[in-house]
């Protein structure tokens, strides 16, 4: 069966996505953390800590898709503000990594366990508040292939910054 074959597919790469994160960072130091990209952007440190943060909002989210048929999620107060305040709030290029990697595997972990065994958790919807005030159903199985996703394309910027920064001049670095 197709779908049972893609949710099996999306649930590998889900469970997989602390390793491609892993291997992306493998062998990286201080300094490449905190390098600037050429074209402007965010750090490796804050891709990181964003990937994390993205997996921890949206665990509330599955939860709540588990729950009560009709639940409501919204992001609302998240939306209040830019990606990038919610950097400095969240004090990104202060940080180490090494909570939020845990974190990221213990919630993957975590969100496996609760949904794998359920037969009907892949089906199950919570309903999220949009910008302009309605709702949108969103699945189990769609939030946790966006999760997937979310890690794979991170790394793979993550990759292509750790590339810039062997072939090019000195980057810049934080402050």
């Amino acid at each position: 069966m197709a779908e049972t074959d893609d949710k099996a597919a999306v649930l590998a790469r889900y469970r997989n996505g602390p390793a491609v994160l892993d291997r992306a960072l493998a062998g990286i130091g201080e300094p490449e953390l905190d390098a600037i990209p050429a074209q402007g952007g965010w750090t490796i440190r804050k891709i990181v800590h964003h990937i994390v943060d993205g997996d921890d909002l949206w665990k509330i989210g599955l939860k709540i898709a588990l729950g009560p048929a009709d639940g409501e999620f919204t992001l609302a107060w998240y939306g209040q503000l830019s990606q990038d305040a919610w950097t400095e709030r969240w004090a990104y290029a202060q940080r180490p990594l090494d909570g939020s990697l845990v974190l990221l595997r213990a919630i993957r972990s975590h969100v496996l366990e609760l949904v794998e065994p359920i037969p009907e958790a892949w089906a199950r919807a919570v309903r999220v508040r949009t910008p302009v005030g309605g709702t949108e159903r969103v699945t189990v199985g769609d939030v946790i292939a966006m999760q997937a996703d979310h890690v794979e394309h991170h790394a793979a910027r993550i990759l292509a910054l750790r590339r810039e920064f062997a072939g090019g001049d000195e980057p810049t670095r934080n402050p």
